[in-house]
């Protein structure tokens, strides 16, 4: 009688947990998540796999909770899949073990959900397997280029001529000689951070990033690009990192940069 009452109790507290897990990666993945459930509304639109002869709200009731939960399983498992130690730096292969490896659990909750949903045995597990994998194809590389970091420049080698800097070319007059501290984009402007002030520029932060080869810098944020040697010290607001730079600027470090600066030393 004791074991059986002890059993009851361990079920309510073993979901209370899996609960909190699931709401703990879906807060540090709300990108993926975010993604996936649009992904879910978009395959009850046009009726994926055949289920155009439901009506509009039991597919987003299929495809909502699936798409949502086989993201938090890509996000559980992709983290260790993709370790660079364990997989290497080949995006190509990250993207075929990880899709690989998450499909399974997936393909296991899927027919599990559309038993229940649609009260019947469900599909042939092997063909819905193929499903699931080609869908988690498609949102691995999505995650992919949502989660990527940021791009990165190198300075010249210690033992090799001075390299030439062509942005250096493209500061205004005024700020001719200055070091660069950082570069924002505002609009279809960069703004220039340095060591003589600021000002504007009529540039894409990609080609700037490109001709900033030669300064040791790194993209911090989709709009941000600074240079290591301007980091002065790191704040914490939050969840978020923002990096205080020499002149009083300060530039916000997006989710996917946060482990690569960190392992590059740079906080």
């Amino acid at each position: 009688m004791r074991e059986t009452t002890e059993k009851v109790r361990e079920g309510p507290a073993l979901a209370a947990r899996a609960s909190r897990i699931a709401a703990r990666l879906a807060a540090e993945n709300w990108p993926g998540v975010a993604t996936a459930a649009l992904a879910g509304v978009f395959m009850a639109f046009v009726g994926a796999f055949g289920m155009d002869d439901l009506t509009l709200g039991q597919r987003l009731a299929y495809w909502g909770p699936t798409m949502v939960v086989g993201s938090l399983f890509g996000a559980a498992i992709g983290r260790f899949v993709a370790r660079p130690h364990r997989i290497g730096d080949r995006p190509w292969l990250i993207w075929a073990a990880t899709s690989a490896v998450v499909s399974a659990p997936i393909t296991v909750f899927v027919w599990w959900y559309t038993h229940v949903f649609f009260g019947s045995a469900g599909p042939d597990i092997l063909s819905l397997f193929v499903n699931v994998l080609l869908i988690a194809g498609v949102m691995t590389a999505i995650m992919m280029l949502v989660y990527r970091p940021g791009a990165t420049t190198l300075p010249a080698p210690a033992n090799s001529a001075p390299a030439s800097i062509r942005f250096l070319d493209r500061l205004p007059a005024k700020l001719k000689g200055a070091a660069i501290y950082a570069v924002s984009a505002e609009d279809h402007y960069l703004r220039l951070h340095t060591s003589k002030g600021s000002d504007l520029i009529l540039m894409r932060l990609s080609d700037a990033i490109a001709e900033l080869e030669g300064i040791e810098g790194a993209q911090t944020h989709r709009s941000w690009w600074v240079a290591r040697e301007a980091v002065q010290s790191v704040r914490r607001e939050g969840e978020r990192l923002v990096l205080v730079l020499k002149g009083g600027a300060e530039a916000p470090v997006s989710r996917p940069n946060v482990k690569p600066l960190r392992e590059a030393g740079w906080f």
